[in-house]
């Protein structure tokens, strides 16, 4: 860990703007290590979740087009998603075994659910911070390689996806275009080929 070297802000105040079952949304005031302070900084706390770099048995890349809200646009992707909780939060303490799935059970769920493929060949890769600047959930990304399809999709009531199969000149194209904007997925995928 690195050290502090007196570095680390101090909460004085926070509000929580919007604490529901989805998120907890809060305006903060920190004192810097000079002294002085500062607000309002903003962070959100949502349950950790799981990307899956999936290929299939011919080696291409399982990939899902969905609509993303906070783009307002189609975008291709890697499956993922949550981590269930059995206690009915959406998020949680990070080390939560108690009341949280198994990252990798989470992944094959995803993976399945999503897209209708299985592996038995998998490998985790790396729990990473989603987004340090202001949320506090993690991304565990998955490597699932040699995937069958063995069933049809099961969606949520939300989800609304497609799923596509494409090289990885195919993936650098979508990358290039904007249109595969997921800065954790394009991570995972570097990654994954290392």
């Amino acid at each position: 860990m690195l050290s502090s070297e007196n570095l680390e802000w101090e909460e004085v105040s926070c509000e929580h703007i919007v604490k529901d079952e989805w998120i907890d949304f809060r305006k903060s005031c920190y004192r810097f290590p000079d002294g002085s302070s500062f607000e309002p900084f903003y962070s959100y706390s949502r349950r950790d979740y799981v990307v899956v770099v999936a290929t299939d048995e011919d080696g291409k890349y399982i990939c899902v087009h969905q609509y993303r809200h906070g783009i307002k646009q189609v975008t291709c992707e890697f499956c993922a998603g949550g981590i269930e909780r059995d206690d009915g939060a959406e998020y949680g303490k990070r080390i939560d075994s108690e009341h949280a799935e198994a990252a990798l059970d989470a992944a094959k769920r995803e993976l399945l659910e999503e897209t209708g493929y299985e592996s038995d060949n998998w490998k985790f890769l790396l729990s990473v911070p989603s987004n340090a600047t202001i949320a506090d959930n993690y991304a565990n990304i998955f490597v699932a390689r040699n995937c069958r399809k063995t069933s049809s999709q099961d969606l949520d009531d939300t989800e609304f996806l497609n799923v596509h199969l494409y090289t990885r000149a195919e993936i650098d194209k979508l990358i290039a275009a904007g249109d595969f904007p997921q800065t954790s997925h394009i991570m995972a995928l570097l990654l994954a080929e290392k």
